[in-house]
């Protein structure tokens, strides 16, 4: 099913070094307060079915909300998140983890169709270029399963939009970008002929976002 993965560019280069300073701190910065979205996030895959991808699985905070019926797979961009994924996945005896592998997921090595639901936390408003992500989950997604994104999404409007529109350079220092509105994966949805199914506020007080869109049968 595996094929080999694709060189990335100068600009996944330097994201790479990015993630290895983060990866001996984020556990500590991110488990607590996306704990709550990230459970919503894997409750919705699994309603799909057994097999899983989770692309930018980063340090595997999320491998033991999956239960043990899954089939899951992890790509992640930083070998140093995936080292302390592993050792997570030995240290709990998480069996359901079949692989984690380093892989851009823009170039996503699995052959067509080979999940059940394809998820993604805290991800697309960080990649270099969402819609080919979001088009390599799309290409990996059986018909009729659905793709799950975990994120903030700035408003469209209104106050609170003008206070994110203040933030965003200290958002985006921590990669939450209020820039990044989900009505751009609506677009890409109704462009790919996606059922955007909706996206749905989570803890913390709604800032992050749970969004749903499935394949066509």
């Amino acid at each position: 099913m595996l094929s080999e993965p694709r060189e990335a560019g100068p600009t996944t280069a330097l994201m790479r070094k990015a993630y290895a300073r983060w990866a001996p701190v984020y556990d500590v910065v991110y488990d607590k307060l996306t704990e709550p979205a990230a459970r919503d996030a894997v409750e919705a895959a699994v309603a799909n079915g057994r097999r899983i991808l989770e692309a930018g699985v980063g340090t595997g905070l999320s491998l033991g909300y999956y239960p043990a019926s899954c089939e899951l797979y992890g790509v992640d961009l930083s070998e140093d998140m995936l080292r302390r994924a592993r050792r997570k996945v030995l240290r709990r005896g998480l069996s359901h983890v079949k692989g984690l592998q380093v892989m851009d997921v823009c170039r996503l090595g699995y052959a067509d169709a080979s999940f059940d639901a394809v998820v993604a936390q805290f991800l697309i408003t960080l990649v270099p270029d969402p819609e080919a992500a979001l088009g390599e989950f799309l290409r990996v997604l059986r018909p009729g399963g659905e793709i799950v994104l975990a994120n903030h999404f700035g408003q469209d409007g209104g106050a609170v939009a003008r206070v994110e529109e203040i933030v965003a350079p200290l958002c985006s220092k921590i990669g939450w970008s209020s820039d990044f509105k989900a009505a751009r994966i609506e677009a890409w949805a109704r462009r790919n002929g996606v059922a955007f199914i909706g996206v749905r506020p989570t803890f913390p007080g709604g800032f992050f976002k749970i969004l749903r869109m499935r394949k066509a049968a």
